[in-house]
């Protein structure tokens, strides 16, 4: 079993990886047959190939958002992650709390799934788009 200190040592360059538009230095932390979930996507997607592809597409959307760990819960075969997200949305920083799970097949990460409620962001992004609509029309 996964100890606090070693979720917490290898959060701190997994993590990172998720800021920036870099998809494959972060699917490289990511087994071959890995299986990946979130709200964009929970019926999740198989194999790195299909996660470079949505890597790719997330990324490439958020480069500037900034994931850190509030805590790890070790769990059987890898730990439970809470997460603090700080995302760019035009003018502000909108602020999400959440957990995934991380399990391990030796050193890369098998599966991971997110969980966290995306109603703020979304909520957020709507509105600066409505915002930028009103300033062109």
């Amino acid at each position: 079993m996964m100890t606090r200190e070693e979720a917490q040592k290898f959060s701190a360059s997994w993590l990172p990886a998720w800021t920036g538009n870099d998809a494959e230095k972060l699917v490289a932390f990511y087994t071959d047959d890995v299986f990946y979930s979130d709200p964009s996507v929970p019926e999740g997607v198989e194999g790195r190939p299909a996660l470079l592809r949505y890597l790719t597409w997330l990324l490439g959307n958020n480069p500037a958002w900034v994931w850190t760990q509030r805590d790890a819960v070790p769990m059987e075969g890898g730990f439970l992650n809470k997460w603090k997200l700080e995302a760019p949305v035009g003018d502000r920083v909108v602020t999400c709390n959440g957990v995934c799970t991380v399990e391990f097949r030796g050193p890369l990460i098998r599966r991971n799934e997110v969980y966290f409620d995306t109603l703020p962001l979304m909520n957020a992004i709507a509105d600066w788009n409505r915002r930028k609509h009103a300033k062109s029309a």
